[in-house]
């Protein structure tokens, strides 16, 4: 563990140290709160960067976190010529990083520095591709499609900023596909002196930006594969920068989707349509007039469909939309021939293209048949080892299948990956701890065992803040009578704080069914029920569950974490059960598979401590400030009755309970 006397060791560590102090240039800022712990961290963060260390803190909620480790991370860039990249988890927080904090460091810092959003390049329209698409319109799209087509480049013409967050109405995936940046097409070298491509002008406000903040997802598909990282000198993605992760919890999940395999149906059917609809009867093979390649791109949509629909009759979906594959060979391979073929192909047809643009439109292609035809070939050999492979269906109405395969067990990639020797990263959240301050459960899970924990708490006053109430009486969710008990005893609660509940479940199936049956109750109790996954985002349900007054959230997985509602609106969050993971999708089953394998026990090393962080996600959405008042409602008698509970309550702050 750090303690603060060892933190202070330096001239910059000092500075940072004073900067957080009650009379330092941060107590200006308005409604600042001295906070030791967000100075400790501040320190600790400072001395991490100044001697390139990984470091690992959990600071509980209301420290202050995203401020202390800003500020020492834009001083050590601005003096060191580095940036400094933040990566987070949910767009609400890059949105309070961008519009709140920063601008407030901007103002009290005794130093002028740039921040920019990182999104990825097919955000942004590229002007030279809408341009060759327009030229091509006849040969590549249909009349509706030409219709999109118009109406981007008209909004071309007025956009601030070239990217889909700035058009009123989403576009049409085929028309977008075909006029966004994309990797080898628009490129430094083809529209980097042109003013009017998007993506190239926020490149450079990127190069020239001293904090860079974006989101995990698009971190891993940037950083590549660990042995692209473990060959760079220094840095991530630029060659000086470092890494601060924020809700540094969800780093193993995200990791685990982009770190590995994927081949979506639906993704290698558009890039072959791309080459030749034989619907629409067009495509790039029709503008080259290629007989050959329109002929092969159409056999190789059927043998595409026939593969698909053999893998679909060896799979078993009765189980939810995984299925996992245990032995090669699942279905025999028809596929990667006609692909090498088509690949080929491409390349013959690049020979005679004298155009710049339709050339890198049809090797950028032809890469990423290349790309399939791999990730299928060691999909159906399960050529990559220690990984677990499952088929999945996808698409909004689970019309299409994708092949994965992911590494089990992510501690050796992430150590190769992020906590290498000459690059510096620092991890946070206000939930990584599972009972030990040495936050051992996260870092060995993720790789940062030799990373430096840090464990700070809450400056929240629990004990007169918040309440528990726990339900013993609550029956065994197989007993007949445990819904119609779950409905009574969300009633009863929700009745003493007049509404202002979150009511967090762990099924979605469940939540739908308590919502239905509980409409009428709230219906006579003038209560505003609202239901995750009836169609309007989580954004809008939480903009009305914060407007309109007496409301009640139902919510699952993404409401346990990442969302901020101070003040009255959130005055009880009522927990139906002790979350933990169903060993149902493949990636679980088989992490918990490899504990057994290696003589560990799979429930205290795995599906226990993720539940326990599950848990403190979802405590922590009902004390966001100093002035918060609420209770916390258990509807679940294990934390009580069971040995393990014992670990679930000594995780949680430590106030005031009530046994019912």
């Amino acid at each position: 563990m750090i303690a603060l006397k060892d933190v202070l060791s330096s001239e910059f560590v000092e500075r940072v140290h004073a900067f957080f102090s009650k009379s330092g240039p941060l107590s200006k800022a308005r409604n600042f709160e001295f906070r030791p712990q967000q100075q400790e961290m501040a320190a600790a963060v400072a001395k991490a960067l100044e001697e390139e260390r990984h470091l690992v803190i959990e600071a509980g909620t209301g420290v202050g976190k995203s401020l202390a480790y800003l500020a020492p991370a834009i001083l050590f860039a601005l003096e060191h010529h580095k940036k400094a990249i933040v990566s987070t988890h949910t767009i609400n927080l890059q949105e309070q990083l961008l519009y709140k904090d920063i601008p407030i460091l901007k103002k009290v810092l005794p130093v002028e520095f740039e921040a920019a959003l990182m999104k990825g390049r097919q955000n942004y329209l590229c002007p030279r591709r809408l341009e060759r698409a327009l030229q091509s319109a006849k040969e590549l799209f249909t009349g509706p499609e030409a219709g999109e087509l118009q109406r981007l480049a008209e909004w071309a013409s007025t956009t601030r900023d070239g990217s889909l967050s700035d058009l009123s109405v989403e576009p049409d995936p085929k028309v977008w596909t075909q006029v966004c940046s994309e990797a080898h097409i628009c490129t430094q070298k083809t529209c980097g002196q042109n003013p009017r491509c998007f993506y190239q002008q926020a490149r450079k406000r990127l190069l020239a930006a001293d904090v860079i903040v974006l989101n995990h997802t698009l971190l891993f598909i940037l950083l590549g594969s660990p042995d692209a990282q473990e060959e760079r000198e220094s840095g991530f993605l630029f060659p000086n920068d470092f890494i601060i992760f924020d809700e540094a919890h969800t780093v193993e999940q995200v990791a685990s989707k982009q770190i590995g395999i994927g081949v979506s149906q639906y993704g290698l059917r558009s890039t072959i349509q791309r080459l030749y609809n034989a619907r629409t009867r067009k495509g790039l093979f029709t503008v080259m007039r290629d007989a050959a390649g329109v002929r092969l791109a159409a056999e190789s949509i059927d043998d595409l469909e026939k593969f698909f629909d053999a893998v679909e009759s060896k799979s078993d979906f009765r189980k939810g939309r995984e299925f996992r594959v245990r032995d090669v060979d699942l279905v025999p391979d028809t596929i990667t021939g006609r692909l090498v073929a088509l690949q080929a192909r491409i390349a013959e047809v690049v020979k005679r293209a004298d155009d710049e643009i339709l050339k890198a439109e049809l090797q950028e292609f032809g890469r990423r048949i290349r790309d399939a035809r791999d990730g299928i070939a060691i999909f159906l050999e399960q050529s990559a080892p220690q990984h677990v492979y499952w088929v999945e269906r996808t698409g909004k109405t689970a019309q299409f299948l994708s092949l994965n395969a992911a590494p089990i067990d992510l501690a050796p990639v992430l150590r190769r990956m992020i906590f290498r020797d000459n690059a510096t990263c620092v991890m946070t959240s206000a939930t990584l701890a599972v009972g030990r301050a040495d936050l051992a459960y996260l870092r060995e899970r993720i790789g940062a065992t030799e990373a430096e924990p840090l464990q700070l708490g809450s400056p929240f006053d629990f004990q007169k803040q918040m309440k528990m109430f726990v339900v013993k009486k609550m029956p065994d969710p197989r007993d007949a009578t445990y819904q119609k008990e779950l409905e009574r005893w969300i009633a009863h609660f929700v009745e003493k704080t007049g509404g202002c509940a979150f009511v967090l479940f762990t099924s979605y199936r469940d939540m739908q069914q308590v919502a239905g049956e509980m409409q009428k109750f709230f219906v006579e109790k003038k209560m505003n029920l609202l239901v995750q996954g009836g169609g309007a985002p989580r954004s809008k349900l939480l903009e009305q569950f914060k407007s309109e007054p007496r409301s009640v959230l139902f919510g699952t997985d993404s409401f346990w974490g990442g969302v901020d509602v101070p003040g009255e609106a959130l005055s009880n969050v009522i927990i139906t059960r002790l979350p933990f993971a169903v060993p149902d999708t493949p990636l679980i089953e088989a992490k918990l598979e490899l504990v057994q394998e290696r003589g560990g026990d799979a429930f205290t090393e795995y599906s226990l401590p993720e539940a326990i962080l599950k848990l403190r996600q979802g405590v922590g959405r009902l004390i966001r400030t100093k002035s918060d008042h609420g209770i916390i409602v258990i509807l679940d008698n294990r934390i009580v009755t069971k040995p393990y509970g014992r670990a679930f309550m000594q995780a949680l702050p430590k106030c005031p309970i009530e046994i019912v």
